[in-house]
């Protein structure tokens, strides 16, 4: 495991020292952090300002990753890298010139939408999807431009589809699982993979519960078995891990990632109406210690140490290469 890059796609997490400290020791190289649900643009230069004094209190442990050279360096140094990332667009507000205001300091990943229609692209959980927006096509534009990646994770059908033939660049479905495994709202049909994957672009299996066939008791061989299957869609190379792990957040963090400040009444969104708690996750992933249960998984399903390491990080990293920098 030395040499093994190992890149968690998405990570929503109350950081403190300690979770720092247990998230690199499992020998996680990288993660993609939420520092955006609902915020808008002078919010969440709070968020970035507390995520500095983490860089400035914990550097022994961590450092910002804003190219895949950085993902290496962190590596090199043991360190964990931190990639930051928005859940939605609602931090660039209405102004397209925030998309490069917010990648000069170190936003890489953008969602066009989260569950509902924002000004960019519609939510999965819209009844109607009419696509991607007048504004939506401009910032996909500038966020190719400047080199912070387009995600459409908790986006529509035709949103996601118009996206990715929209984008100069391959784009990203950070966390989510296909929808053969399980029906959900929020994971993607086949259509959608093998668009994705003819462009270039990458899916990140997700372990969130809601995601996942029969919830909290799937196992890890269908876990495993699913990526396979997946593979025969999309190819080895476009896909890695996007764990969509949420640890160490009360239940008023969960209704703030569901209703923001749009709803006054509770959108408990993939749970029930009386869920007001956070979902079990499954016995083998109960947070990122738990990695290498994956990687031990995809060696009993017969991938090859090769395949695994791609999967595990590999893939990600190939794939910053492409996306965090600049055009031209």
């Amino acid at each position: 495991m030395n040499d093994q890059i190992i890149i968690d796609g998405l990570q929503y997490i109350n950081w403190n020292r300690e979770r720092f400290e247990r998230t690199r020791d499992s020998g996680i190289t990288t993660v993609h952090v939420t520092i955006a649900y609902w915020e808008n643009f002078r919010e969440v230069i709070a968020n970035i300002s507390q995520w500095q004094r983490h860089f400035d209190n914990n550097a022994d442990l961590i450092m910002p990753v804003r190219s895949a050279a950085d993902v290496l360096q962190a590596k090199q140094s043991g360190k964990l890298g931190i990639v930051f990332g928005f859940q939605n667009c609602s931090p660039i507000e209405d102004d397209i010139s925030l998309i490069k205001v917010l990648h000069d300091l170190g936003a890489r990943i953008m969602q066009l939408s989260y569950n509902n229609q924002s000004l960019l692209a519609t939510g999965c959980y819209e009844e109607n999807d009419p696509g991607i927006t007048r504004f939506g096509k401009q910032a996909i534009k500038e966020m190719n431009r400047v080199g912070m990646l387009i995600d459409m994770s908790h986006s529509a059908e035709r949103s996601t589809l118009e996206a990715i033939e929209l984008s100069e660049r391959p784009i990203a479905i950070t966390h989510a699982n296909p929808t053969f495994f399980h029906d959900a709202l929020r994971n993607k049909s086949d259509r959608v993979l093998q668009a994705l994957g003819e462009s270039g672009g990458m899916l990140g299996f997700s372990m969130y519960p809601f995601h996942l066939k029969n919830g909290a008791d799937c196992t890890l061989q269908e876990f495993c078995q699913m990526i396979g299957q997946t593979v025969e869609i999309m190819g080895i190379d476009h896909l890695g891990i996007g764990s969509d792990m949420c640890e160490g957040w009360g239940y008023e963090t969960l209704e703030w990632m569901r209703s923001g400040r749009w709803t006054f009444a509770a959108d408990y969104g993939e749970g029930t109406a009386d869920n007001k708690e956070w979902p079990r996750q499954p016995d083998w992933f109960q947070g990122s210690q738990d990695i290498m249960n994956i990687a031990e998984g995809l060696a009993a399903e017969g991938f090859t140490q090769q395949d695994i390491d791609k999967l595990m990080g590999r893939n990600w990293l190939r794939f910053f290469e492409q996306s965090f920098e600049p055009l031209g």
